[in-house]
Formats: structure tokens, C-alpha cells, sequence
């Protein structure tokens, strides 16, 4: 049951600027409507009143957000002492394996990078701050769903569609619940082209001065290039050396 205070035209608004992507910048207001589950007329009224705003344009037949759509979300991350603290982290673990790496949080079902620092391209979507993807397919998304507890995992489980992105893809809710499980256990994750062909990952979490896990950090690798058993024996240790370094600094920056 709804609660009283909701704005149910809040969360429409919402719906329409969630509606586009890395995949769909560019929208019809068919489309628009379709993604966000709104009528031609309501999708309509939201973005014209969303481009009135100057979050989002349009040539007449095709919607898109404008880069004011960052102001949304650079109160959450200015507010964030994490970025700051994590980005020389990355910078200096990227610059000793010659990897990219990136941070994320968790965000309701997806993961969203708040820091990252590429060396090379390797999948086929461009990733930036603010790059979303789903958690459950994700080395990042592993770390961060294993440390949520059994009920909370239990719920994801039962919302969650596990689509295939690849015929590596783990896609039942047994395989996944056994892997989160493994993964809570040695404290890091590897994903292994489940997310895109030809892309392995490993991740580990931070934490931060409570020990509550806020944060993962990873290390993309093309599989050409790297084998797992590499990932293990060669990155693992230099990853989880970063993260116990960010760790450290954050119970500094957050001290009482």
C-alpha cells in the first residue's frame, strides 16, 4: 500500500529521466513511455516540463538529457568523502598493473561508478561516474550483494530478473546465493565474462571506520590478455593492498 506522503508524480518524473542510458541516449516519446511505464500524454507532459528545466532537449521527434542532469547527483558525491579519497588509490593502482579500476556503491539493484580510472577500452560501453549496471552480474556488485544480510539477499533474489548477458551468466537464484556466499567468505570476487564477452573482473569491498562495507573496487582485465589464475596470483594481492589503503584512510576522514 502506498503511503500517504507519496508523490506518486515525483516518482514518474523519476521513471522518464531513469528511461535513458548508455544504450539509449536518445529517445522517442514512444519509447520514453514505454521504458518508464507511463502513458504517450504523461511521458509527454514530463519531458517538456523536463526540457522547460533545461534537463533535457529535444530536435522535435528525438529526447535527450543535457549534462544538467549531473547537478542530481553532485550533491550525493560532493557530500562523499569517498571519491576524494579513493581516486589516488586508483590512480596508483592503475598506473602499477596497467589495469583499469573503478569504485562503486550499490544502488538500489545496480551498481553506479563514483571513481575510475581507465587505461584502455575494453568493453564495449563507454564507462564513466555515474555508469550504471546490474549488480548481480558484476564483480563489484557481487562484493557489495555478499555483504548485505541473508534476508536482504533472500528479497534481491526474489525481485531481481537473472538475464543471461552471456552464456556465462549465472542466471538462478541457487548458483548466484552459493557465489554471493563464496564471495562473503574469501572477501573478494572474480566474474569471469558474464557481463560481456572477453571482459574478467575482480573486486574486493572498503569499509568504512565501522567496518560496514561501503564501497567495492575493481580491476577489469580483457581475457585475452589475463588469465583468472593470474587475476589470483598476480592482481588479488595488489587489489586487496589498495583497498586496505583506502580503508585506512577513510577511518581517518570519518573519525568523529
Amino acid at each position: 500500500m502506498t503511503e500517504r506522503y507519496f508523490v506518486q508524480s515525483l516518482e514518474r518524473g523519476l521513471a522518464v529521466i531513469r528511461a535513458f542510458d548508455a544504450q539509449h541516449r536518445e529517445l522517442t516519446l514512444s519509447e520514453v513511455a514505454r521504458f518508464s511505464d507511463l502513458t504517450r500524454a504523461a511521458a509527454r507532459r514530463f519531458l517538456l516540463t523536463l526540457a522547460d528545466l533545461g534537463y533535457v532537449r529535444t530536435d522535435g521527434r528525438l529526447f535527450s538529457l543535457t549534462p544538467r542532469v549531473l547537478e542530481l547527483g553532485y550533491a550525493y558525491l560532493s557530500g562523499m568523502a569517498l571519491p576524494e579519497v579513493v581516486q589516488p588509490h586508483l590512480e596508483s593502482l592503475a598506473a602499477d598493473i596497467h589495469e583499469s579500476s573503478s569504485v562503486s556503491v550499490l544502488d538500489g539493484d545496480d551498481i553506479v561508478y563514483v571513481a575510475r580510472v581507465p587505461t584502455r577500452r575494453i568493453m564495449t560501453v563507454a564507462i564513466n561516474v555515474g555508469t550504471r549496471f546490474p549488480a548481480y552480474v558484476t564483480s563489484m556488485g557481487r562484493v557489495l550483494l555478499a555483504a548485505l544480510d541473508d534476508e536482504q539477499v533472500a528479497t534481491f533474489l526474489a525481485r531481481v530478473p537473472l538475464t543471461a548477458l552471456t552464456d556465462r551468466t549465472i542466471t538462478t537464484p541457487g548458483a548466484l546465493r552459493a557465489e554471493l556466499g563464496r564471495v562473503r567468505a574469501q572477501g573478494w570476487a572474480v566474474v569471469d565474462q558474464e557481463l560481456e564477452q572477453g571482459l574478467r573482473s575482480l573486486a574486493a569491498p572498503v569499509h568504512d571506520r565501522t567496518g560496514t562495507v561501503v564501497a567495492a573496487v575493481n580491476i577489469s582485465v580483457h581475457a585475452s590478455r589475463t588469465s583468472v589464475a593470474d587475476m589470483r596470483g598476480t592482481l588479488l594481492p595488489r587489489l586487496l593492498a589498495t583497498t586496505a589503503a583506502i580503508d585506512a584512510d577513510l577511518r581517518a576522514v570519518t573519525s568523529p
